[in-house]
């Protein structure tokens, strides 16, 4: 990720308190919920620029809506098993699940709300109990996608969320150095077994789309870029819509781009600052490499000459 911007309100916990962390992290929670976005009071605090609606609704709705399912699920859209992860991590809680569980905005919030009910507790077994807790969100819930994640919205350009986007990543980057080392990887990188499948369009789409089986986030931003650079339409839509149409057009060139973006991706999750216990970049930098791998080999490999059958239409 791009370096990150150094605004009052955050450093490290070395340096700064624990409950002004939190407070923090809930005020950079309540940027990323477009319902209710904060008046400038908020972003003056956080030495933010006061938050454009055009770039909200850019970055948190059209290209980048911040929901872990879509990160952490198979299939790369709302909702399913990876949702239904966090609606758990609630219920364990004794809390009920809100309607949008694994929201960014709604678990930074409870992320602060964990932080806040340690130091306010005078139980040690209890603080160090709700510390556990806090941990296992940031692990499991939040550090398992959020890089990436915001590594997309800083690709955006966006002149008022880049640097929220940028907080963010600084603020649990201290987060996680603070935090006993995960144990592992977390569940839903256990658990992603499928990579690219590039056996038909169909399926080439389907994984291409998902973070966690390719690796990269791919925005409808990146691919209006994409189209411009390869000198191809850009079909207005969904992006699953746009990438067929784009491979339709230009599938050696579309596929070769694919592969390039793969392999840029690679390299970042691999350049992340290392934290102590954590293996997350690796296993996104070796996912993201296996892609670029897989695309390449369409270029270049038996088939390359065409990646014609990828213009034989649905489901062939």
């Amino acid at each position: 990720m791009t370096a990150p911007l150094d605004p009052p309100g955050i450093s490290t916990p070395s340096t700064s308190s624990t409950r002004t962390q939190m407070e923090t992290i809930r005020a950079l929670a309540a940027i990323a919920d477009p319902q209710a976005p904060p008046g400038p009071d908020v972003t003056d605090a956080l030495g933010l620029p006061v938050l454009d609606p055009a770039d909200s609704t850019e970055a948190f709705v059209l290209s980048c809506p911040p929901y872990a399912s879509i990160h952490l699920g198979d299939e790369g859209k709302l909702g399913g098993d990876a949702a239904d992860r966090i609606a758990g991590f609630w219920r364990v809680l004794g809390l009920d699940p809100p309607p949008e569980p694994d929201h960014l905005s709604v678990l930074l919030s409870l992320y602060a709300e964990l932080g806040d009910a340690a130091m306010s507790t005078t139980r040690d077994v209890a603080a160090r109990r709700l510390e556990r807790v806090r941990d296992v969100l940031l692990w499991e819930h939040l550090w398992s996608w959020v890089p990436g994640y915001l590594d997309a919205v800083v690709d955006l350009g966006t002149a008022t969320v880049t640097p929220w986007a940028r907080l963010v990543g600084r603020a649990l980057s201290a987060e996680a150095r603070r935090a006993t080392p995960a144990p592992g990887l977390p569940l839903a990188l256990r658990q992603a077994t499928r990579p690219v499948d590039p056996g038909t369009t169909e399926l080439l789409l389907d994984s291409i789309l998902s973070p966690v089986r390719s690796g990269m986030v791919l925005t409808r931003s990146a691919l209006g870029h994409a189209s411009r650079r390869l000198g191809i339409g850009y079909r207005q839509g969904e992006r699953r819509f746009t990438l067929r149409c784009m491979l339709e057009q230009d599938p050696h060139g579309t596929v070769t781009w694919l592969a390039d973006e793969a392999t840029r991706w690679a390299e970042r999750h691999r350049s992340r600052p290392p934290v102590a216990g954590d293996d997350c970049a690796t296993w996104w930098s070796t996912r993201a490499s296996t892609t670029a791998a897989v695309l390449q080999g369409l270029v270049t490999g038996p088939r390359a000459g065409g990646t014609r059958y990828l213009t034989a239409g649905p489901g062939t």
